[in-house]
């Protein structure tokens, strides 16, 4: 479950999480790398600028994902050369970015910012909170009162990778989310055939599992199926129309590519004689599933909607 929601994520994030086009990423190695790159090759210099791309950085996609910077951090930022001093300002950095992030909503308790350094970095952390290590007068006490947890590299390397996979998870749902806007969707009870059938309710408390943002988007795909179904099967030769349904998730209601075929086919309609009428209707075995999913994917591809969904 964690690798297909990782995997996911970094879909996601890769095609559109930067404004100037693709970025592939890797979680956490990429991620860690593009906020604490420094340059080492010019010893006598106190700072060291980062080497990444200036438009593919951490720190710039965020600002391109919330439309302003994080206060206090400057998206091209400057390293000091002393590695102690370094891992303390990068640990104060993650610090602020997951205050941010939890200022904005997000759920982000379970993750310290030293679950965010690299494993050097991290490395240098449990010496001075262990008091193997000493530097300067900054670095001479510990970085909080509270308890610490010393973890072994591997299990630091999976703890690293879940925190920043939360981290990801986190910024869509505060910053990508609430992009999505009640005003766009019409009125179920518009529909006739909708009237007997249970309402999803938009208020923030009314779900504790979706935000009213991701219930909002089940109306609309409860919205958009029921009045296209009739549409797009009505010359079905593989089961006729499709039943009425209550789409409620996002994972079970969408397993058999009828609702997303759907949501396709109301601004694709070309697409129907040439992909969806083929569709099973009333699937009953795994092969008609994956039958359904391969002419949905295929339908993607034909349009050049390429964000790389598996079948």
């Amino acid at each position: 479950f964690f690798q297909k929601t990782l995997a996911a994520v970094k879909s996601w994030f890769t095609l559109f999480g930067w404004s100037k086009g693709q970025n592939p990423i890797s979680v956490p190695h990429s991620l860690r790398r593009d906020v604490c790159i420094v340059q080492l090759t010019v010893a006598q210099e106190k700072s060291f600028k980062r080497k990444v791309d200036k438009d593919k950085g951490f720190y710039e996609m965020l600002l391109h994902l919330n439309g302003q910077p994080i206060p206090g951090i400057a998206a091209s930022q400057s390293l000091p050369s002393d590695p102690v001093e370094r891992m303390f300002q990068l640990h104060w950095q993650h610090s602020e970015l997951l205050s941010f992030l939890r200022g904005q909503g997000a759920c982000l308790s379970h993750v310290m910012p030293e679950f965010l350094l690299a494993p050097e970095d991290y490395k240098i952390w449990t010496e001075v909170n262990s008091g193997l290590r000493r530097g300067s007068m900054r670095s001479s006490g510990k970085l909080s009162g509270r308890p610490i947890f010393i973890l072994e590299h591997r299990t630091f390397e999976t703890v690293s990778k879940r925190a920043w996979t939360d981290v990801l998870l986190q910024i869509y749902k505060v910053f990508v989310l609430p992009r999505v806007s009640s005003r766009v969707v019409p009125d179920p009870s518009s529909l006739e055939s909708l009237h007997n059938m249970p309402g999803i309710k938009s208020e923030p408390l009314c779900s504790n599992i979706y935000s009213r943002y991701e219930r909002t988007v089940l109306i609309w795909l409860n919205k958009q199926y029921e009045k296209h179904r009739k549409i797009v099967w009505k010359d079905s030769q593989r089961g006729g129309i499709p039943p009425m349904r209550w789409i409620v998730n996002f994972d079970q209601d969408l397993l058999d590519g009828l609702v997303l075929a759907a949501q396709v086919a109301a601004y694709c309609p070309y697409l129907i004689p040439t992909h969806f009428i083929k569709m099973y209707t009333n699937p009953r075995t795994q092969e008609q599933l994956l039958h359904n999913s391969l002419i949905l994917v295929k339908a993607l591809h034909s349009i050049s909607l390429d964000i790389d969904i598996k079948v």
